[in-house]
C-alpha cells in the first residue's frame, strides 16, 4: 500500500491526463515511475523507462497511421521521430506538470540541464506503467492522442523542427541506405557551459556539419542542422542521388 500522501499525489496526476477510470492502474507500477534514481536507487523508473520507450514509438506509430493513411513511410518515420524526441517529450511531461510528482533528491532536481532528460525519461516511464498495467493502450491513447494531434500538424509544416537529426537520418537513409555517423569530443570542463562539447557529423567520407552544445545531444543536433542545411542548398549538379523529398524542404 502507498502512503496515502502519496496515492493523492499520484491520483492527482492521473486526473490531470484526463483518465476517467483509475481503477485498473497498477499504483506501485506509477510511483516507481514518477521515481528518479537519486531518491531510491532500488525502485525507480530506469526499467520502466526501457518499456515506455517501445509504448510511445508505438502509440505514435498508431496514431499517425490512423490520422494520415496516405503519407509515406518516409514521412510518418520523420514526423514519428520528432514526436519520440526527448525535448517534445519533455514538453509533453510540462505540460501536465509532470515535474510536481517526480522524486528526485535536491542534488538532481538542481541539475536544469539534465531537467529534460529527467522529465522524458519519467515521462516513458509513466506510459510504460499504465500500458502495463492493462497490456494495451487503453490507458494511453485517448489522453495522448489529443497532444500528438497538436504536435502532428506542426511538425509536418517544419519536420525539422527541433530534431534536425531526425530529418538527416531520414534523407540519408532514403537517398543511401545508410546513417549519418557523429563524433563528439568535449572541449570544455565546467558544467553548465554552453559549448562543452563538439560534434562533428560525416557522411560518406565527408564532414557535412558541426556544431557545439552544453550537452553532446544538443552538440549533434547543432550539427546536423549545418549538415542539413549544407546539403539541402547544394546544387543538383554535384549530387547524382535523388534530392530531398518535398516533405522535408
Amino acid at each position: 500500500m502507498l502512503d496515502p500522501r502519496r496515492q493523492k499525489q499520484l491520483t492527482r496526476f492521473i486526473s490531470k491526463l484526463g483518465i476517467l477510470n483509475p481503477s485498473p492502474i497498477r499504483w506501485a507500477l506509477l510511483d516507481r515511475a514518477l521515481t528518479h534514481a537519486t531518491f531510491s536507487p532500488e525502485l525507480n523508473y530506469e526499467q520502466l523507462e526501457f518499456v515506455g520507450d517501445a509504448v510511445i514509438r508505438l502509440a505514435a506509430a498508431d496514431f499517425l497511421f490512423e490520422r494520415f493513411p496516405q503519407a509515406s513511410e518516409g514521412e510518418l518515420s520523420a514526423v514519428r521521430s520528432v514526436l519520440v524526441s526527448d525535448r517534445t517529450l519533455s514538453q509533453i511531461a510540462e505540460s501536465y506538470d509532470l515535474g510536481r510528482y517526480l522524486r528526485v533528491a535536491a542534488s538532481a532536481a538542481n541539475d536544469t540541464i539534465g531537467e529534460e532528460t529527467r522529465l522524458a525519461a519519467a515521462f516513458e516511464a509513466v506510459l510504460a506503467a499504465l500500458y502495463l498495467s492493462t497490456s494495451d493502450l487503453s490507458l494511453v491513447r485517448p489522453w495522448l492522442d489529443v497532444r500528438l494531434s497538436e504536435l502532428a500538424e506542426t511538425v509536418r509544416q517544419d519536420p525539422t523542427l527541433q530534431n534536425y537529426k531526425g530529418a538527416l537520418q531520414v534523407w540519408t537513409q532514403a537517398n543511401y541506405h545508410t546513417l549519418p555517423e557523429y563524433r563528439v569530443t568535449e572541449i570544455g570542463q565546467s558544467h553548465g557551459d554552453r559549448e562543452r562539447f563538439l560534434a562533428e557529423v560525416w557522411f560518406q567520407g565527408r564532414r557535412w556539419g558541426k556544431g557545439k552544445g552544453q550537452s553532446k545531444k544538443l552538440a549533434e543536433q547543432a550539427a546536423a542542422q549545418m549538415a542539413y542545411q549544407e546539403l539541402q542548398d547544394m546544387p543538383s549538379s554535384q549530387n547524382s542521388q535523388p534530392s530531398i523529398p518535398p516533405f522535408l524542404n
